[in-house]
């Protein structure tokens, strides 16, 4: 913008100023200090123009490129313009300005600087000249060193908040150094979570159906625990700790909160322990258990602590889930401040309140009394036994043209699409509507892999018969792939989308390297030169206060977790080299700084399984247990990385001492992996028919069978017979291509026209944002970008102050109010009897089963083969 704008002068003096004249741009720069004059006969609707202006003028003096002169400061006509046009983009430039009030404190911090620097000099001195001379003395820092659209250009310069309306309307920008966190209280209660939780949530993992205890649960529950804990401890000391250091606090609740969540869900290693032990009957004890799970869980902790400096000191890095979780922490403790705006209404605690027990009493009905308003798919009620209806508008096993849920647990499953910001769910949303509404009808009905003859969507794989593929069939007695077997048996065959989201996912790590060098190469550059002090952020400000996690702390992490690695794998009998373990860490480390930096700003989270399946599959064919290993270290490593550096954001916004939040996630994560263990070894040996199809009580352990059979998938198989040329799917891999070129043709179009909405556009988005498909399906695709529409493009739009004060309250409302019934509902409905309560009356009725009588239910295909023995696909393999 600016190399299009002649650059033009005003002049502010350090005091109010009275004017509302019309005079010229020249004119205004000849009277010099008698006012401010932004002209060009803009005198429609000034009062907003007049807004817009102060807030920008009060704010951009921290990176004001002015000089002093006798009348005042100088200051770039084109920085005014600049909000000029973003509120008038129809006016030329300037506006009716009058009433404007430069911050004493720029005059206290910046003038002696710059007296010093410029002497004023009008026979020989340039305004050109000065400004570069004001450049030198005090370089400005950048909020971002690439095109954000998260940003608010008004507030770019704000020294007392965030230059993002997101974080200002969540996250408070005080902070009181002297309120206590790391006390016995939070240890305590952070310590019982970190054992309860994982250890239920391990527990509920090998059963069907399922229940998560998740991180809101344990925010919510902590609350009345620490306030209980104020009310009846005693204040005394033992041993000098306090045991009552007074009334419970909010960042007390952050750290409880951080242990509890850390580690919740499954580890993912102790999958690996349990396809040894169902699928390959490889025992082992619990030392090597112990050694594989601590490994892949804590050595992304120590990437993580590198990349801190990228993914958490920038204030560009707002990572939105975050916000959603401390806009609850603030109203759990009646927290207030500027950004939550002035609006009236009833407060946040009231509007918590109210729409927590709503949505709680709410997901009765689609949780259990009426389940078709989960699966609303009303049209194919309308032509239940039409297959192209049901597989264009199904939910189940199709496209999800339907539109439509009622069920927040269907809507929220991808993420809350209040907590992400429209354009990135645009993105999405441009993705899904192009590859699985657009090219996957076009592939399916061409019959492009044999698609006819499966469903158009589907979790499972298939083989020549159309049954889903029996992976028993095709290896020998020591799990290795039997070549006559897998000839005499089948190919295996995927549906379009499970196809689709194979070559998306290729193309998302191609693009995800593509887009980072290209938009994020000049931020990685300047951060790894940037102190924490030195970010142009008050939340980085604030936290420079407080002892920073020493860079060998990280180290330690590493160099132990990286021997247990190597112990684990050699020791006992795995078929991974270490030269494999190696390569699998240092996927892991390249890609988590890129997909950080993407995850931050957009809420997406680019996964790493498939390509390092794929890696593993071509470099070690016919080793399983090396392949699931590889996989772990490769992907873990990065997801445990960007958790690590994710909740150090939240600590960051809620001005948690560094140090504190390390050990807290460091020991809740060694807790619950050990608690995880534990309750697996004890399932194991105390359940009968553990994971087996018919176990009676449920434990049919699903999460393992998909693990397993992927293990067999390209770990047996291997990638080689999947994707090579000549085989089905080699077409997917011109997916690497595509995914490392339209980032590049993006950027240039964006160069070329830099106001268009190209610059918007976000390929690693557009190809990862489907990669929960599957399991996810359209039903959690569709709904969440409706929803995303209307409260973070109309809502903010044309409601902002509403938006400012409460949307983050409702998500964090309707996640907690869903997580609290779906348990209350489990352990009371489905969990007693065997899930029969009800059998005969609740469960029977029409609202729970007209959907289920559908042939999208059913998973119906196009092409259904004339007898037991006939086949499809190719004659050879």
């Amino acid at each position: 913008m600016d190399s299009q704008i002649p650059t033009t002068y005003i002049f502010i003096p350090t005091r109010v100023i009275e004017w509302s004249s019309d005079f010229s741009d020249e004119q205004a720069v000849e009277m010099g200090g008698s006012g401010i004059t932004l002209v060009h006969n803009t005198k429609r609707n000034p009062p907003h123009a007049l807004l817009m202006a102060q807030k920008y003028i009060r704010g951009y003096h921290a990176n004001m490129l002015s000089c002093k002169t006798s009348e005042g400061l100088m200051v770039p006509r084109n920085a005014i313009w600049a909000i000029h046009s973003m509120a008038y983009p129809g006016y030329s430039k300037g506006i009716w300005l009058h009433e404007v009030l430069v911050p004493q404190a720029f005059s206290s911090r910046f003038w002696p600087a710059m007296s010093a620097a410029f002497k004023e000099d009008k026979s020989t001195s340039s305004v050109d000249e000065k400004l570069d001379a004001e450049r030198q003395a005090h370089e400005t820092i950048p909020v971002t060193d690439f095109d954000d659209p998260n940003i608010d250009q008004d507030a770019v310069g704000l020294e007392d908040d965030s230059p993002y309306p997101e974080v200002r309307s969540a996250v408070a920008n005080t902070d009181d150094p002297t309120i206590p966190v790391n006390t016995l209280r939070a240890w305590v209660i952070g310590v019982i979570w970190a054992i309860i939780i994982p250890g239920l949530n391990q527990f509920f993992f090998f059963r069907y159906p399922s229940v998560i205890v998740g991180g809101v649960v344990a925010q919510l529950l902590a609350f009345p625990i620490g306030r209980a804990w104020a009310r009846l401890m005693p204040q005394v000391k033992v041993f000098g700790i306090s045991l009552n250091p007074g009334p419970f606090n909010v960042k007390e609740h952050v750290l409880i909160t951080v242990m509890a969540t850390v580690g919740y869900q499954s580890a993912y290693a102790t999958d690996i322990i349990a396809v040894q032990r169902v699928y390959y009957n490889q025992i082992y004890n619990f030392s090597y258990q112990w050694m594989v799970v601590m490994s892949t869980q804590l050595i992304g902790f120590s990437i993580g602590g590198v990349a801190r400096r990228f993914l958490v000191s920038p204030p560009s890095m707002i990572w939105p889930t975050n916000l959603v979780t401390c806009a609850l922490f603030n109203t759990l403790h009646s927290q207030h401040y500027a950004g939550m705006g002035s609006r009236g209404g009833i407060s946040r605690e009231r509007f918590f309140s109210i729409c927590f027990v709503g949505a709680g009493l709410w997901y009765l009905l689609p949780g259990y009394l009426f389940s078709a308003l989960s699966v609303f798919s009303w049209v194919c009620w309308i032509a239940p036994n039409n297959i192209v209806v049901n597989q264009l508008f199904g939910y189940t096993s199709g496209l999800g043209m339907s539109i439509i849920t009622f069920d927040w647990a269907q809507i929220a499953y991808i993420g809350s699409p209040l907590a992400t910001p429209w354009w990135a769910i645009a993105n999405v949303a441009v993705g899904f509507v192009f590859f699985f509404w657009f090219l996957t009808p076009i592939f399916y009905y061409t019959n492009v892999w044999y698609a006819k003859y499966m469903p158009i969507s589907s979790r499972t794989s298939f083989d020549n018969h159309g049954h889903s593929y029996n992976v028993t069939r095709i290896i020998s007695d020591d799990a290795t792939l039997d070549v006559a077997k897998y000839a005499a048996y089948s190919p295996l065959f995927l549906s379009t989308t499970f196809a689709m989201s194979y070559g998306l996912s290729f193309a998302s790590i191609t693009s995800t390297l593509t887009h980072t060098f290209i938009y994020f190469r000049k931020q990685i550059w300047a951060q790894s030169r940037r102190a924490l002090h030195e970010q142009p952020d008050i939340h980085a400000r604030l936290m420079s206060k407080y002892p920073q996690v020493p860079d060998w702390w990280y180290m330690i992490i590493f160099l132990s977790m990286f021997v247990f690695g190597v112990v684990s794998i050699e020791v006992w009998h795995t078929q991974m080299p270490v030269w494999a373990f190696v390569l699998a860490l240092i996927i892991g480390f390249v890609y988590t700084i890129p997909i950080g930096m993407i995850q931050a700003i957009t809420n997406q989270q680019v996964g790493l399984n498939v390509i390092t399946e794929l890696i593993i599959g071509y470099a070690l064919p016919g080793k399983p247990v090396a392949m699931m290993m590889f996989k772990t270290w490769g992907y873990i490593t990065m997801v445990q990385a960007l958790q690590f550096t994710s909740d150090f954001k939240l600590g960051h916004y809620m001005k948690i001492p560094p140090r504190p939040m390390f050990w807290a996630q460091v020991v809740a994560t060694v807790i619950a992996g050990t608690v995880q263990l534990g309750v697996q070894a004890w399932m194991f040996t105390n359940i009968t028919d553990m994971c087996d199809p018919e176990q009676k009580d449920g434990f049919i352990c699903p999460s393992t069978q998909v693990f397993g059979t992927a293990s067999i998938i390209w770990g047996v198989i291997g990638p080689a017979r999947q994707f090579s040329h000549g085989q089905i799917y080699y077409g997917l891999v011109f997916f690497f291509l595509i995914g490392a070129v339209t980032p590049i043709i993006g950027w240039l179009i964006s160069r070329k026209w830099p106001n268009s909405v190209i610059k918007y556009i976000n390929f690693p988005v557009i190809f990862n944002g489907t990669g929960s498909i599957p399991p996810a399906s359209a039903v959690n695709y569709v709904p969440w970008t409706v929803v995303g529409f209307i409260f973070n493009y109309v809502i903010r739009r044309r409601h902002f102050s509403w938006w400012t004060k409460y949307n983050y309250v409702l998500s964090a409302a309707l996640d907690a109010g869903l997580a609290v019934s779906s348990v209350l509902i489990f352990f009371c409905l489905q969990y007693p009897l065997n899930g029969n309560i009800g059998l005969d009356t609740v469960q029977a009725w029409w609202g729970n089963n007209v959907y289920v009588d559908t042939l999208d239910f059913k998973k119906a295909r196009y092409i259904t083969l004339p007898n037991a023995n006939a086949t499809f696909g190719p004659s050879t393999w």
